[in-house]
Parts: structure tokens; C-alpha cells; sequence
């Protein structure tokens, strides 16, 4: 069947004979992701509190749980699985790229609005 669905996530690793038995397993990975973050964000453990370039490692975990939750919201449930090679690069590198720019962006003026506030110097009316 030219239009049957993969019946696996992790690569392979969880299969599954239906797809509402799919849709469970996604709901259920996306669910304890998304658990792992709030616990992370309620108890903020002291041992990832430093800084690793420019951000505390906490907030870097949060970052790659994100974009792992919105990998596998993209590849299971708006089918990129099925989809060709040439199409997937496309979305998925334009992605990662915007990502990466935001991130620069975010940690560029965020470190520029903290200095403002530390010092009490205003360089320039933002």
C-alpha cells in the first residue's frame, strides 16, 4: 500500500499494529517529555544551575526537550515520515536554521537588556 503509514517511533525501536495504537504511543512519549520538563522546572536541581555558553544548563535542557516534542509532533503527526527525502530536508534545515537564529537573537539581546539593568547605564532607548 502506496498510502500506509510507518507504525513506529524512536526509529524503530516502539512498533505498533494500529494507528490508534500509533497516536497512543506518541501521546504517551510526548506526555512524559513534557512530565520531565515540569519536574526539571518545579525542583530546578543546583547541579544544573552553571553556565554553559551564555545559559544555564537548565534552560538548555528545556531547549532540546522542545524541539524534540516539536520533531516528534512534525514526523508523527503531520506525516513527514511519508513525505520524500527533498521535502523533509527543506522543512527540517529552514527549522533549524530559524531556531539557531532566534537562540543568537534571544541570548544577544537578552544579554544586552541584563547588562542595562545591572549597570544602570542605558547605552541606547530600546
Amino acid at each position: 500500500m502506496a498510502d500506509a503509514h510507518k507504525l513506529e517511533i524512536l526509529r524503530g525501536l516502539v512498533k505498533f499494529k494500529s494507528n490508534t495504537q500509533k497516536i497512543w504511543g506518541v501521546l504517551i512519549l510526548l506526555t512524559i517529555i513534557t512530565a520531565v520538563e515540569v519536574i526539571l522546572g518545579i525542583y530546578k536541581p543546583e547541579m544544573l544551575m552553571g553556565q554553559f555558553i551564555g545559559m544555564k544548563i537548565l534552560n538548555w535542557i528545556f531547549i532540546i526537550l522542545t524541539i524534540a516534542k516539536a520533531y516528534y509532533i512534525t514526523w508523527d503527526f503531520m506525516h513527514m515520515r511519508d513525505e520524500t527525502a527533498a521535502l523533509r530536508r527543506m522543512v527540517v534545515w529552514t527549522a533549524v536554521f530559524l531556531i539557531c537564529y532566534l537562540i543568537f537573537i534571544l541570548l544577544q539581546e537578552g544579554g544586552y537588556i541584563e547588562s542595562v539593568y545591572s549597570s544602570g547605564y542605558i547605552k541606547r532607548d530600546f
